[in-house]
């Protein structure tokens, strides 16, 4: 029979049975950790550290220009006429002296036979009023003649070699006219479309037939800022960089780095009020044809004469805020953080003006496993630059 008293019973044991299970629980979970003391502590990171690189470096600032021939011709017939013949490939690289274009020489050599007639007839006529002079000249002596007709006729003998010249004159200009009837470039370089084709009346000095544009070398015209301006002018006083010269670096857009090597040939007598920069242009070398003249290009330009630099690999800078900051190796294997004013990118390195020494281990690979100063890692020592360590994965044996 059940009373009132065992119901109760039976209640608060169940109710006490969950509480029971938990402290069990927790008594065996202290009596493992005191039998395995530190079995869950974490092995110090592994990292890679770099010793801080000094060496000198040149000071090179960025800019964006455009790439620009040399030399540019547009050409244009000396004389009228219509375009007999195209005589080249759009496109296509031309030397100075290759026929381009020709126009119809038919008028022209016509004329220029109607000059050799009219030289052949000067002369003739010439020739006779001077032997008429020379006659005239021993009548005189003779005093066969007046003195009038003797200076008459040594005037005739005079302006019959006037008519010769006169006529000479123009043999040589319609033997101009007849070779400027073949249009041929001027230099060397790339011919464009042609703009007349067979057919078509050109007008002297008037009708563009193509452009030509030189290939080698190459003009990178590029603006600097105010600023910069007058910063390059107190290195010169001060004798750290050159007045004139100064040596460039060109990238173009589908290049890594600044593989093309150029001087500043010209700088202009004027800053640009409306937008406070002065354009300057460098000459960069073509053979290979790589530069095509309207594409954008950066330029780096060289600011001042190498001086010493400390120098980190980019990935070991870490950003807080507004503050740049790196871990370097302290006693003890620990991180410690140092605040760094970091510089100009040079080639793949960072310029550290302020926060490090020549000294000093810099953490580079691995710098995110470091979560707080102080903390102990494990150092991998290596050249600053070098690329991040290959981690060795073990392959299970078959037993």
């Amino acid at each position: 029979m059940n009373t009132p008293d065992s119901k109760i019973d039976r209640l608060r044991r169940r109710a006490a049975a969950p509480l029971l299970g938990v402290l069990a629980a927790a008594v065996l979970a202290a009596c493992s950790s005191q039998a395995a003391p530190g079995a869950g502590a974490m092995p110090p990171p592994e990292v890679s550290v770099a010793q801080v690189l000094s060496r000198p470096v040149a000071q090179w600032d960025d800019f964006t220009g455009r790439v620009a021939a040399v030399e540019t011709v547009e050409l244009r017939p000396r004389v009228s006429g219509y375009v007999e013949r195209v005589a080249f490939a759009e496109g296509d690289e031309v030397e100075k002296g290759d026929l381009l274009f020709v126009i119809d020489q038919r008028p022209y050599r016509a004329a220029l036979a109607r000059a050799q007639a009219q030289l052949a007839r000067a002369r003739s006529e010439s020739q006779l009023a001077r032997s008429q002079d020379v006659r005239a000249e021993e009548l005189l002596a003779a005093s066969a003649i007046s003195r009038e007709e003797f200076e008459a006729r040594r005037a005739a003998s005079a302006q019959g070699d006037a008519e010769v010249r006169a006529a000479e004159a123009a043999v040589t200009a319609a033997q101009l006219d007849l070779q400027f009837t073949e249009v041929r470039s001027p230099i060397d370089g790339r011919a464009g479309r042609a703009l007349v084709t067979a057919g078509n009346l050109a007008q002297a000095d008037s009708t563009l037939l193509t452009t030509v544009v030189s290939l080698d070398p190459v003009h990178v015209y590029f603006d600097a800022d105010e600023q910069s301006f007058l910063r390059y002018q107190a290195l010169t006083r001060d004798g750290r960089r050159a007045a004139d010269g100064n040596a460039v670096r060109v990238g173009l857009a589908n290049e890594q780095g600044y593989p093309h090597k150029g001087i500043v040939d010209f700088t202009d007598n004027q800053v640009d009020p409306g937008t406070g920069t002065i354009r300057a242009r460098a000459v960069v070398a073509n053979p290979d044809r790589v530069f095509t003249p309207g594409l954008h290009a950066r330029v780096q330009l060289e600011a001042a004469a190498a001086a010493e630099a400390l120098l980190i690999d980019e990935r070991a800078v870490l950003t807080d805020q507004d503050r740049k900051y790196v871990y370097v190796l302290g006693e003890n294997n620990q991180a410690e953080r140092r605040d760094i004013v970091p510089g100009r990118s040079v080639e793949g390195l960072r310029v550290v003006q302020d926060g490090l020494t020549a000294e000093d281990r810099v953490i580079v690979h691995g710098v995110q496993k470091v979560f707080f100063p102080g903390m102990p890692v494990a150092p991998t020592p290596i050249e600053m630059g070098d690329p991040a360590p290959q981690v060795q994965v073990a392959s299970a044996e078959a037993p």
